[in-house]
């Protein structure tokens, strides 16, 4: 925000000239100022200080090393670190141990973890117990040994070995500790990571000089990385040595008998600060300057006073930061008076984006309409629906806010009581955040107790917060895709298209992954003296074994009257690993590299499950090559397939067709934990029906608790096909094949050129 008191920079032109000048002064008579700069700051320049200057500039000239692969050599996949960080070698910046015991690891350790372990990358507690049972969502280390000295030296060894080189920082505290995180980080962000540092609360030994000090336990203290590493070596010697009954005696003891450092409070500048909290105080009566600035208070007795001091400092962090934002709101109004547009130029909120402009109709950002007890823009596409669950507290959380704005603007004066809400309106805007508009009908009071009743419209914004990563299981590019393809006995002759371009997309560039083919034939299909429909798909498997050696297509036969999804990927279940990756996939589909690595990223085990929504395209009898352009107002013309070559003329047209479920990507173990799941709510009869109106999508989204990922994949490009939708199929899976089939033949423009073109042809 200092960037917004920075003085504006002259024109181009002119800096370029200033820093021209600049160079011909300093440099004198032809000589390097570098060079000049170095000698008078180090003292008499040394002769030889230019040659090596010279020969360090040669050294770091960039080389361009050309790129070559032995065409000869079988092609090997670069496996990436996750985190660009791994690679680089950073660190992060602070590391939090908590020492904890077996009587307060239940109530003081948990009220540490609930005020504090949101604001670190990483909140470790250490406790002497053995087989110490770790509360919901704390990692503890058990040592087995509860003596003060060993469970320091544990705790340090094991901070050396596991965090030793991913940490710059180490803060090590007691659960009696109230810890002000934010401030403790940017205390941590202060301070050079390449000196060896012990800070805290600088206390005398007894019976020892002024300078052999030790950091007090109870209010924490910092330990830099090479101070660690250099501590290590003589971890063993001081737990031998050295006789203490308090860990962090024995701690400053240690560092100073083996390597000369002694406690400091202050460093670079940065002072650490902490409070002694008398017994009996209160939180909120407290207003000294060293409470209200300190970095750790000291002690914290019960988890209760733990949660009333992070409430009292948080809320003075509250305070503050609402003072910093009037401060910058004021100087942004007085800068906005000098800046070429002027008083109109000021967005608001103030200091927030201005709204998005759209730049045509297609980006116009529409506004939701509600009421107190409906909305009327639903995901289902129905007019009204109930405002419930997330979106009724936001609503009522917008009300009550606007109600409170308007209390603190006008009291004492006028109090307001809102009576109802008259209209709602609220969107969404990328730039800003969600913005409302509500028409409130109140009831105004006076000072003397007069009433009346006034509608008024205000206007409410809830900002975009600081963007957080959310936590996910890793998953890399490495996994194995085992493809299932169903094959139907009508879908028998387009199999050996598919086989193709799985050959082309798959087995040529030489992917991970293997290929499933599930036979489904019928009752009278394929038996004694029949003919066999698959011959075909069985000979083309075998031709693509043989182009291409060391390559396995598998392929089950099983027979069913009525072929369920599910039933069928019961089979395949039975006959691969719990670990499998699966994707489900048709005879339609068209699977490449990026639609794998897509599965494996998106599909996590015991996390999330994925089903891409495949682009459709539409039916080329009503949707040719170069489709005329349809009657006015029909709207705009149909997106073209994602991906399309436009060198082979214009592509045909199509949509993502989000009634489809048929392809998949999801684990075999989670399979199996939803299909028990299924198995135990349903049983005998009732189970045999539902298995026959469920997908294996319906099976994930009502069986498991798993998250349900859905996302159009552009990879996945379908040409034209009518579904055969089964009337075995349950009522809603029915209806959504029907509406795919019909929403697939053609877009509105397209459907309409062709009810005309018959209406013109029956006319004639």
């Amino acid at each position: 925000m200092l960037s917004l008191a920075r003085p504006p920079l002259p024109p181009t032109g002119l800096r370029t000239s200033l820093s021209l000048l600049r160079v011909s002064w300093i440099q004198g008579e032809g000589e390097d100022p570098c060079v000049e700069a170095v000698g008078e700051r180090g003292g008499p320049q040394n002769p030889d200080s230019r040659a090596r200057l010279d020969q360090s500039d040669e050294d770091f000239k960039p080389r361009i090393v050309p790129y070559y692969r032995d065409p000869n050599k079988p092609y090997k996949k670069v496996l990436r670190t996750r985190y660009i960080q791994t690679e680089l070698g950073s660190r992060e910046r602070l590391l939090v141990a908590v020492l904890t015991s077996r009587a307060t690891l239940s109530t003081l350790a948990v009220a540490v973890n609930r005020t504090v372990a949101h604001h670190f990358p990483r909140l470790l507690y250490f406790t002497g117990q053995r087989g110490a049972r770790a509360p919901a969502g704390m990692q503890v280390v058990s040592h087995g040994d509860e003596r003060p000295a060993w469970l320091m030296s544990e705790t340090l060894r094991h901070l050396h070995t596991h965090f030793g080189a991913d940490y710059d920082w180490f803060f090590i505290m007691q659960d009696d500790t109230y810890v002000q995180a934010p401030r403790l980080a940017a205390l941590a962000g202060h301070l050079s990571i390449n000196q060896d540092l012990y800070l805290g609360r600088a206390e005398e030994f007894i019976g020892a000089g002024e300078q052999a000090r030790y950091c007090h336990g109870g209010f924490g203290y910092l330990l830099s990385r090479s101070l660690l590493l250099r501590l290590r070596p003589h971890l063993d010697g001081c737990r031998g040595d050295i006789l203490s009954a308090r860990p962090d005696e024995w701690l400053g003891r240690c560092l100073i008998d083996s390597l000369g450092v002694g406690c400091v409070s202050q460093h670079q500048g940065q002072q650490y600060r902490s409070f002694e909290l008398a017994k009996n105080r209160d939180p909120e009566k407290e207003g000294s300057s060293a409470f209200l600035s300190a970095f750790a208070v000291h002690p914290v007795s019960e988890g209760t006073l733990m949660y009333r001091l992070h409430k009292r400092f948080s809320a003075l962090e509250l305070e503050r930061a609402y003072s910093e934002i009037e401060q910058l709101q004021a100087q942004i109004r007085n800068l906005t008076v000098l800046t070429p547009e002027g008083e109109a130029g000021l967005s608001w909120p103030v200091g927030l984006p201005a709204p998005f402009t759209p730049h045509s109709r297609f980006e116009v950002l529409g506004w939701d309409y509600f009421t107190e007890q409906h909305t009327f823009s639903c995901a289902d596409g129905a007019p009204k629906c109930p405002l419930q669950g997330a979106s009724r507290a936001d609503v009522g959380d917008a009300l009550e806010t606007a109600l409170e704005q308007l209390n603190r603007r006008y009291q004492p004066r006028l109090r307001f009581q809102k009576q109802r809400l008259l209209n709602g309106y609220r969107r969404f805007d990328p730039a800003r955040g969600m913005e409302y508009t509500l028409d409130l009908l109140l009831e105004c009071v006076t000072q003397r107790g007069h009433r009346r009743a006034l509608a008024r419209r205000v206007s409410l914004l809830r900002p975009l917060s600081r963007v957080e990563i959310l936590p996910m299981p890793y998953v890399t590019e490495a996994t194995r895709v085992q493809l299932v393809l169903p094959l139907l006995v009508a879908e028998a002759a387009a199999a050996p298209a598919f086989l193709e371009a799985f050959a082309a997309n798959v087995l040529e560039p030489r992917e991970h992954a293997l290929l499933t083919l599930l036979l489904v034939y019928g009752p009278r299909e394929g038996g004694r003296g029949a003919p066999d429909p698959f011959l075909g798909v069985k000979a083309a498997a075998a031709e693509l074994e043989r182009r291409y050696p060391g390559t396995r297509l598998a392929w089950l036969a099983v027979r069913a009257e009525a072929p369920s999804q599910v039933r069928l990927m019961d089979v395949v279940s039975k006959k691969h690993p719990v670990d499998t990756l699966f994707f489900l996939t048709t005879v339609w589909t068209r699977p490449g590299p990026e639609v794998l690595n897509r599965c494996r990223m998106n599909a996590i085990s015991g996390w999330q499950a994925f089903f891409p929504v495949h682009f459709q395209e539409f039916n080329p009898a009503l949707s040719p090559q170069r489709s005329p352009p349809g009657p006015p107002g029909a709207g705009p013309d149909p997106p073209s397939p994602p991906g399309a070559d436009p060198s082979r003329g214009a592509p045909i047209g199509g949509r993502f067709d989000r009634q489809a479920s048929a392809e998949g990507c999801f684990y075999n173990a989670d399979y199996l934990a939803a299909r028990a799941r299924l198995a135990g709510e349903l049983a005998g009869q009732e189970e045999e029906e539902a298995l026959e109106g469920l997908e294996v999508m319906d099976v994930f989204l009502r069986f498991s608790g798993l998250h349900l990922f859905r996302a159009v994949e552009p990879g996945l490009v379908q040409k034209f096909s009518l579904r055969d939708c089964s009337p075995r199929l349950s009522e809603e899976l029915y209806h959504r094949c029907r509406l795919s089939n019909l929403e697939g033949l053609g877009g509105r423009a397209q459907l309409a050129m062709a009810l005309f073109e018959q209406e013109q042809a029956n006319s004639t």
